[in-house]
C-alpha cells in the first residue's frame, strides 16, 4: 500500500489540483466548517509545521494517544477520523474570505514543500511527539486529504 507524502511531486500536485477544484459553493459531507473555513484551518495546521504557530502543551495522556495514533496511521495507512477534536488555535469558527483562504493555503503549502526540501521541519509535535521529515510529509498529506474528501474533491 502506497503511503502518500506531500514532498513527493506527484502527490503534491494531486493536492494542489484538488484544492483548485474547490469553489465557494463546495458543500461539506460532514463537520461544521464551510469550505473557506476549512481552507483557513488547513493553512493554520501547515503553519504549525513551519513553526509560525506554537501549540500549547498537553497532558501525558493526550501525548500518548497522539503518539499511538501516529503509529496506527503509519501501520494501517488509514486517514484521520471524522469530527476529531483539535487544538483551539486551529479551530476556525469565524467567517473567512474564500479566495484569500485558498491563496494563503497554496502559498503555505509551497512554503511547506520548500521546508521539506531544506530539511527544516521541527523534530517534535505537541500531539504526535517526535517527528521526522517523513512523519510531517505523511501526516500533513493525510490531514489535507481528509479535509479535501470532506468537500468531495
Amino acid at each position: 500500500m502506497v503511503k502518500k507524502k506531500l514532498n513527493n511531486p506527484i502527490y503534491y500536485r494531486e493536492i494542489v489540483n484538488r484544492i483548485s477544484k474547490l469553489s465557494e459553493k463546495s458543500l461539506r459531507k460532514w463537520g461544521k466548517m464551510n469550505v473557506s473555513q476549512m481552507l483557513k484551518h488547513c493553512d493554520l495546521v501547515l503553519q504549525v509545521a513551519l513553526q509560525k504557530i506554537e501549540l500549547p502543551r498537553i497532558n501525558f495522556l493526550f501525548q500518548t494517544i497522539g503518539a499511538v495514533t501516529k503509529i496506527e496511521m503509519y501501520v494501517f495507512n488509514n486517514g484521520i477520523p471524522r469530527n476529531m477534536p483539535t487544538f483551539q488555535k486551529l479551530i476556525v469558527n469565524f467567517e473567512c474570505d474564500f479566495d484569500e483562504s485558498k491563496t494563503n493555503l497554496l502559498k503555505t503549502l509551497e512554503e511547506f514543500r520548500e521546508a521539506c526540501d531544506d530539511n527544516s521541519l521541527p523534530d517534535h509535535h505537541r500531539l504526535f511527539g517526535n517527528m521526522t521529515e517523513k512523519d510531517w510529509e505523511f501526516l500533513e498529506y493525510k490531514h489535507l486529504d481528509h479535509h479535501l474528501k470532506q468537500f468531495n474533491v
